[in-house]
């Protein structure tokens, strides 16, 4: 029996510290320590940059894109915009011709983000780079928010915001999900930041600059994840920056957002892989701890050790546990049933109580969907247009 509560322990203290103990560690520990120093808002500080965009079959949404592209608050003599709309077979690549200050760039052949990015980049003429998603609006004061961080020569990138719009048809029960998510992920950002560094930009909006960009391989999944992270793997930050922020719709159904979440864990694993070096803690501890502690034990040992703590605790009662153990049961066996529950209700039907643990459960199960598809090799890089909801 020691065997099985030592595991279930351990399973319990993982899982806690992952999405929360490591959080609060460092919350506390930012609190003895001099906060970053912010940038000047003030400062007339306008370095070139060059805002990208990789698209693909973007028609519905491609002009609203580039007119809030457009709209940036920027000198108009730093700012250069490519968009990429390689193996886009709508009318994307025409929409993006009707604007003769977008620089378009377009191949018949599909190749993935990572190789969109890679030829933008290696045409890209300015200083800092803008990488920002196809369905995504931006605040108007994005770019300048950015580009302020550049001021400090330590800083190698910068983070937007994500923020999950409400949309008309929210009976889905994706959208509230995906907002909670992203305000907690928000969170963990400027704790990981005022630490050390953002550990991963979300692709939506990010960037960093020119001379710390690394090519791509083409098979690629998580390329916004990889490219943040090398940033800081040379020895720079990559800061948060609320105040530049993307909005986007929240997927069209569960099925579509459990199809993205698939993709993502099945690409997490394969980061872990490519960014093996950053398990080499004596060359950079802070950023070794902020890797495992937020991203590696998320796609890896949590939604395991739920599976094994559940497991764990029945053994124990089955051979005679203690209350203590008997209330963890119950209270285990309830949040799986709230989730259950959750999963056959109507959306619209769905109360408070039942979201966290239903989209909690949602998000682990996708979790140990793409450790499967990893190791079959069936992750491909070339990505597909994500169904949305209409705002």
């Amino acid at each position: 029996m020691i065997f099985w509560e030592i595991a279930f322990f351990a399973c319990i203290f993982i899982i806690f510290y992952n999405y929360a103990g490591y959080a609060i560690i460092i919350y506390f520990f930012n609190l003895l320590k001099k906060k970053p120093q912010e940038p000047d808002q003030n400062a007339d500080f306008h370095p070139s940059v060059s805002f990208i965009v990789a698209a693909f079959n973007e028609e519905d949404f491609i002009a609203d894109k580039i007119k809030n592209s457009l709209e940036q608050d920027y000198p108009a003599d730093k700012i250069e915009f490519i968009f990429v709309t390689d193996g886009s077979s709508d009318k994307t690549p025409e929409i993006v011709k009707r604007y003769p200050s977008i620089r378009l760039l377009h191949q018949d052949l599909r190749q993935g983000k990572a190789a969109a990015l890679n030829r933008a980049i290696n045409i890209a003429s300015n200083d800092i780079l803008i990488i920002s998603d196809a369905n995504t609006l931006l605040n108007l004061e994005a770019s300048k928010r950015i580009s302020r961080h550049y001021l400090d020569p330590k800083n190698g990138g910068v983070a937007g915001e994500k923020k999950v719009m409400s949309a008309a048809d929210a009976d889905n029960g994706v959208g509230e999900g995906e907002s909670l998510y992203w305000k907690y992920e928000s969170w963990l950002k400027k704790v990981d930041d005022e630490f050390y560094s953002v550990v991963g930009a979300a692709g939506e909006l990010f960037s960093l600059r020119r001379e710390l960009y690394e090519p791509l391989g083409h098979d690629v999944v998580l390329d916004d994840f990889i490219i943040s992270l090398k940033v800081v793997q040379k020895g720079y930050r990559v800061r948060y920056e609320p105040g530049a922020f993307a909005m986007e719709s929240p997927s069209f159904s569960i099925v579509d957002e459990r199809k993205r979440k698939v993709r993502i864990a099945a690409g997490g694993l394969q980061s872990i892989v490519i960014l093996k070096g950053l398990f080499r803690f004596w060359r950079h501890f802070r950023l070794t701890f902020l890797y495992i502690s937020h991203r590696v034990l998320r796609w890896t040992l949590t939604p395991l050790c739920l599976i094994f703590a559940l497991i764990a605790n029945l053994v124990i009662v089955s051979n005679g546990g203690g209350l203590f153990y008997q209330f963890a049961l119950v209270m285990q066996i309830v949040f799986y049933l709230m989730a259950i529950t959750a999963s056959i209700m109507e959306p619209r039907k769905r109360p408070g109580i039942l979201k966290i643990p239903y989209y909690f459960t949602f998000m682990n199960t996708s979790v140990i969907a793409g450790f499967f598809r990893f190791i079959r090799g069936k992750q491909s890089a070339v990505w597909e247009k994500a169904k949305r909801q209409q705002p």
